[in-house]
């Protein structure tokens, strides 16, 4: 049998109408040479060829072709997809080409109706439309005088300013009247323990009347912490919410927002006053707090700080009806001062991945991308709006640090004063005392590094650009070798290295490490704290980097070990401004030691020779001295009385307990006001 054929005798054609060329054929269907070629290739139309002629000659019936097109159409639904993509053949009738025109124009519409809507898309992914919300803000500076510390609050109205200084000696709780150039101290050195940089320490009552403050009573619990007040033009001192470490008032007023102090910073959504039977919004594991409350513009959320102090934090929301919070930032640094210039637009003060900062960054809430809004020197160390959004109180803050030397002596009662070291770097700050040397780590611009002093004369032995050190190098029992840890690109890593600076190498870059490393007194291994589903443990690494094992299962950072080996005392989780101090056994199991409860910022502990004793930093946040733990009676001694405006913010002691180095900060801040009402 013989394969079908559609060649068709001349004598037996129809008499119908007969397309003689592929081109007739083209122009009956309106469609071009190749597509009705490929269709009677592909799908069988029916062509016909004239026998012993060229394969080129071929014709077609005009009946045969509609009684195909009419079943193709019933079988497709439609017409060849290209079919609007064809090119016209010169001698097609009029409205074919009308059709192909149309069907042209209509796919180039819809090809850029989609492209622009991607566009549109794309770049507002990218937020192409963000703008800085401060560009076109005024700036005015407000505090002209030294000894301004920050924590600047603005009343609702804009009108009122409070802040704190040590202008009169003592820190008070200060304000201005925006404009006047006048301003007056409400306290007059009546309050004890002020400052708190973690917390939103002052605020204003919602008619402006009241300024209130945080406020600790010396020697008292961390749970006798308390909001008061004073009058705005002065008056007297009164307790304004008992037990309440930070709160914020919705925007009519009518609803207060709160925590205490108590393990997890419970948050609290009330009508108005606090009482002993509200229900907590919102409770944060132990050793994680939730700071800074932020009422939304709506009244619909709460923001808040939460995370481990002082560097792993992110701004969260709830509801006020409740739930379960809402993560907003994802920067896992230091967050401060969240403030809201209307339900989209959030500001905060917030370190880089490399803790350097704070800087000042905005973030609409829905698209969640940060940025950064300063890329000078200056650092921000509080920030407040009014409710409305249109001004803004910032403190500015470029703080000085400086190393200074004592000699303390078993004999002699009496403590000499300090003496101001010189060192090559500008500044200087984490000291640490080796065998007949000096570490200190001195920052510029993005950059630390690390210096040593010995013989009157300075070297530079490690310098990190765009590092930040997460605490005091350590150094060996033997003084040979150095460790740190660093925060560099996003990554926390530990180095060690040789006392001159060379033989630099990685011990750890896999960790997720906190605070500050310790060598064992072998010196085959490094101790630190490293982050453990949001919790710091204290591991054990080897020198070769190839272990690392948990030493402490309970929160632990910043270890200081026995010469002999027997012990290792840490820092517990801070529980509102304080911490307990602890100890282990060298294999990790438990040690007894007397009870110490300190404050934060003085997490530094010095072991002395033969485990006769601990020193470190007791008293406020702001001001402290040195004190001795003797840990055969448990009784402290205090080694030194430094002046009320001495912020003694670190310190290293020889094993002898007799050559100390005491790290100063002294702050240099200015309160600025940044008017937005022409935004």
């Amino acid at each position: 049998m013989s394969e079908p054929s559609f060649e068709v005798p001349l004598t037996d054609k129809p008499t119908e109408e007969r397309l003689d060329s592929w081109k007739e054929i083209a122009a009956y269907l309106s469609r071009d040479v190749t597509t009705v070629q490929r269709w009677e290739k592909r799908e069988g139309m029916p062509v016909h060829r004239h026998l012993h002629d060229k394969r080129g000659s071929v014709y077609a019936l005009g009946s045969e072709l509609d009684s195909w097109m009419l079943g193709r159409k019933a079988t497709n639904g439609e017409d060849d997809p290209s079919a609007g993509a064809v090119r016209e053949p010169d001698d097609a009738p009029a409205h074919s080409r009308a059709t192909v025109l149309t069907r042209r124009f209509a796919l180039v519409a819809v090809t850029l109706v989609l492209l622009v809507l991607g566009v549109g898309t794309w770049l507002q992914s990218k937020e192409f439309f963000w703008r800085n919300p401060i560009a076109s803000a005024s700036f005015r500076t407000l505090t002209d005088f030294d000894r301004v510390q920050g924590a600047a609050a603005i009343s609702r109205d804009g009108q009122f300013v409070a802040f704190l200084s040590g202008r009169d000696g003592q820190t008070d709780v200060w304000v201005t009247q925006v404009g006047s150039g006048q301003f007056h101290n409400l306290t007059h050195g009546s309050v004890r323990e002020l400052s708190n940089s973690s917390i939103r320490t002052l605020g204003f009552s919602p008619d402006g009347s009241l300024v209130t403050f945080w406020m600790r009573p010396p020697g008292e619990s961390a749970e006798s912490i308390g909001t008061w007040s004073v009058p705005t033009l002065g008056g007297e001192v009164k307790l304004y919410l008992d037990e309440v470490a930070e709160f914020d008032w919705s925007r009519d007023g009518s609803r207060l927002a709160y925590h205490t102090s108590t393990l997890g910073d419970p948050l609290f959504v009330s009508d108005g006053n606090r009482r002993a039977n509200d229900r907590a919004l919102f409770s944060a594991a132990g050793g994680v707090h939730c700071h800074f409350p932020t009422w939304s513009p709506d009244g619909k959320y709460i923001y808040f700080v939460m995370g481990v102090p002082t560097d792993k934090s992110d701004i969260w929301r709830i509801p006020t009806t409740g739930g379960s919070p809402e993560r907003i930032t994802s920067q896992a640094t230091r967050i401060l001062y969240p403030v809201l210039l209307d339900r989209h637009t959030l500001l905060y003060l917030a370190t880089d991945s490399d803790g350097d900062g704070p800087w000042l960054y905005s973030m609409d809430v829905t698209r969640r991308i940060p940025h950064r809004l300063n890329y000078g020197i200056e650092k921000y160390a509080s920030l407040a709006a009014t409710p409305d959004g249109r001004r803004l109180v910032a403190t500015l803050a470029l703080p000085k640090t400086s190393l200074l030397r004592l000699t303390l002596s078993d004999s002699s009662k009496q403590v000499p004063e300090p003496v101001p070291m010189s060192i090559p770097a500008s500044n200087g700050f984490y000291p640490r005392l080796g065998p007949g040397y000096l570490l200190y780590v001195s920052s510029a611009g993005a950059n630390e590094s690390i210096w040593k002093l010995a013989g009157g004369s300075g070297t530079q032995l490690w310098r990190g650009d765009d590092a930040h050190l997460l605490g005091s190098p350590a150094i060996s029992t033997d003084g040979n070798e150095v460790a740190f840890s660093v925060q560099q690109k996003g990554k926390s890593i530990l180095y060690a290295m040789k006392a001159d600076g060379t033989g630099l190498r990685i011990i750890s870059d896999a960790l997720d490490l906190r605070g500050a490393p310790a060598w064992t007194p072998d010196g085959q291994a490094i101790t630190i704290a490293a982050n453990d589903h949001g919790t710091p443990h204290l591991y054990r690494l080897s020198v070769d980097g190839k272990s690392a094992t948990p030493l402490v299962r309970e929160y632990s950072s910043d270890p200081a070990w026995a010469e002999d080996g027997s012990f290792v005392v840490y820092s517990g989780a801070d529980v509102g401004t304080q911490f307990t101090v602890k100890a282990a056994a060298g294999d990790g199991g438990e040690h007894p030691l007397p009870p110490l409860v300190l404050t934060r910022g003085g997490r530094h502990i010095a072991v002395l020779s033969e485990g006769r004793g601990l020193v470190y930093l007791k008293g406020e946040i702001q001001h402290k001295d040195l004190w001795l733990l003797d840990l055969e009676t448990g009784v402290e001694h205090q080694l030194t009385n430094l002046g009320s405006d001495f912020n003694a913010s670190g310190f290293d002691i020889s094993r002898d307990g007799h050559e100390v180095v005491i790290e100063r900060t002294e702050e240099s801040s200015q309160i600025v006001l940044l008017d937005l009402a022409g935004n």
